[in-house]
């Protein structure tokens, strides 16, 4: 089992929710107990291809400097259309 990497950045406070997905992004948070909760935002494309094969694996998050390894814990999605609506990382 190898860890999947994926860059992050910080969710924009001035867009809700819906305005991130349109631009193309999945809102989502990081939280454990060495850091302060982050509101993040990653790409929906490429969250949606990893995640295919990679459900269960550890997740190499990288937010500016800092990396993160993470599993996910929770992944909100739209059954009626199949879109992710949010995800949450908790640090292993």
């Amino acid at each position: 089992m190898s860890n999947v990497q994926i860059k992050i950045t910080k969710r924009d406070e001035d867009k809700n929710p819906r305005q991130i997905r349109a631009l193309g992004f999945l809102p989502g948070s990081v939280y454990g107990k060495s850091i302060e909760a982050k509101s993040i935002q990653l790409d929906s494309h490429e969250f949606e291809m990893l995640y295919k094969n990679n459900k269960d694996n550890i997740w190499e998050l990288s937010l500016d400097k800092e990396k993160f390894n993470a599993k996910i814990q929770e992944l909100q999605v739209n059954y009626a259309t199949n879109e992710y609506l949010n995800v949450e990382f908790a640090l292993v």
